[in-house]
């Protein structure tokens, strides 16, 4: 644990280099504690924050996994986290802060830890968690004097919370390298029954940013309320317009390419007891978006049309009484099989220019002002698409079975998560299909302040990991 506590105290927000620099270099230590001589790995131009990677080969002939995680995190604002801590300088909880949990002192050598208590800081549950469960499992295997009997590589990658802006030059670079029968990544949440699970695909992402414009200064809304256009209700009459009140997006065609759940994977999602009751209860809402499906499909197989986050002039005791320039929104559109970002983003902006804007690509010109009444600036970030693995691959059935070795209750078998990874990419250039398995609790506040990871789950986590590299 103490090793653990200092890989988290190395800040490793996505946009410092160097901060990742020093995450990796940490990283290729624990993997020659292991035994493993590791070495970094870039893309042909050297562009890339290096992935960390190393190799231990049973045979040429053996069956090869390669094990992935990524060691990078999301920016922080240590103003939105708890009194007293320190996104960097992880402390332990005897529980969650919102239920009373209380600070600790870390235990002295010999002392147990107690598998409820709770380390609390950046990038301990994603995904420093997956990066310590793959080195440690094999760590353990080694320092029980076992072999096994496959090849096993590690990869873990710096770039993942930036959108893997540089992993297809990376795979692409290292090709012979990273030849594999299996990639299984560890990543994501357990489900918040606790249980063991397989998750055979992931959701594809883009974002995209919309602003709208109204006059060129901040106007007096006494003085030109009812006369000047006010852009922050120009564009909520935008963003109503694309859903309706139980969540269905009305854009045109926005559901029409995707490719429904095979027998196997409906089979697979009807044997997994629904957590909509118990996560509606916990996150305080009676009613959920009623698509007519349930919990699971709906994050399994259908996109979604996202509002994160709306913003024009200001609010609460900053509010004044003026009329903005602009009013802007980010959108985030989770993908699944069938969709491909380039359908979806024209989807969209067609749906924007059928609502009346114009839109730009850039801050709209004088003649543009005079020429049109509704203008819209639209843009979009780095997108991918969605992934699954057949759910009856064989090997991929062989690493769930090892999983279930690992585990006292039924694990299951998700067809995919709701949330997004670029896995698309071992398909595509490796050849090669991916699975994942989550190992850190559900409620960890990954991408947001507070983020913690309850201690019992590392504990599992290198034993799953462990399970799987021994039982395959």
């Amino acid at each position: 644990m103490s090793e653990y506590f200092e890989f988290l105290k190395l800040p490793n927000t996505f946009n410092d280099r160097q901060m990742l620099d020093v995450n990796a270099n940490f990283i290729l230590g624990m993997l020659k504690k292991a035994g493993i001589q590791g070495r970094l790995m870039d893309d042909k131009n050297k562009k890339s924050v290096p992935a960390v990677y190393g190799e231990y080969i049973h045979s040429p002939q053996a069956t090869t996994i390669i094990f992935y995680a990524h060691y990078d995190g999301q920016p922080v604002n240590p103003a939105n986290w708890h009194q007293g801590l320190d996104p960097f300088k992880p402390q332990l909880v005897s529980d969650r802060l919102d239920r009373g949990g209380k600070f600790m002192a870390f235990p002295k050598k010999g002392e147990k830890f107690d598998p409820k208590w709770r380390i609390y800081g950046r990038a301990s549950a994603d995904d420093k968690a997956g990066v310590y469960s793959i080195i440690k499992a094999f760590q353990a295997i080694k320092d029980m004097g076992l072999k096994p009997n496959i090849n096993i590589k590690f990869f873990f990658e710096g770039e993942e919370e930036n959108g893997s802006v540089n992993l297809e030059d990376i795979l692409e670079h290292n090709k012979e390298a990273l030849k594999s029968d299996l990639w299984v990544i560890c990543d994501g949440p357990m489900p918040a029954t606790g249980q063991k699970q397989i998750t055979y695909g992931v959701r594809g992402d883009v974002n995209m940013h919309l602003t709208v414009y109204g006059p060129k200064r901040p106007l007096h809304s006494g003085n030109y309320g009812n006369w000047a256009p006010n852009p922050a209700q120009k564009l909520i009459r935008l963003l109503s317009s694309m859903k309706d009140e139980n969540g269905l997006v009305l854009i045109d065609g926005y559901y029409d390419d995707v490719i429904p759940l095979s027998a196997a994977e409906k089979k697979a999602l009807s044997e997994i007891e629904d957590p909509a009751p118990v996560l509606k209860q916990e996150l305080g809402f009676a009613e959920a978006e009623m698509l007519g499906v349930t919990f699971l499909e709906s994050i399994t197989s259908i996109p979604t049309l996202n509002i994160n986050g709306i913003s024009a002039a200001n609010t609460g005791r900053l509010a004044s009484n003026v009329i903005p320039t602009t009013a802007s929104a980010a959108l985030d559109l989770r993908l699944v099989k069938g969709n491909t970002v380039e359908n979806q983003v024209k989807r969209v902006k067609d749906h924007i220019r059928k609502m009346g804007f114009y839109i730009v690509d850039k801050e709209p010109t004088d003649e543009e002002r005079a020429k049109y009444k509704d203008i819209i600036f639209v843009t979009q970030g780095h997108g991918y698409p969605a992934q699954r693995t057949p759910i009856d691959h064989p090997l991929a059935m062989k690493v769930a079975s090892a999983v279930q070795s690992s585990a006292d209750k039924k694990i299951i078998l998700m067809p995919s998560s709701g949330g997004s990874l670029p896995l698309y990419l071992f398909d595509k250039v490796t050849k090669t299909y991916p699975v994942t398995i989550p190992v850190v609790n559900y409620d960890n506040n990954q991408h947001a302040e507070n983020e913690n990871l309850e201690l019992g789950r590392l504990k599992e986590g290198i034993k799953t990991i462990g399970a799987v590299m021994l039982g395959l």
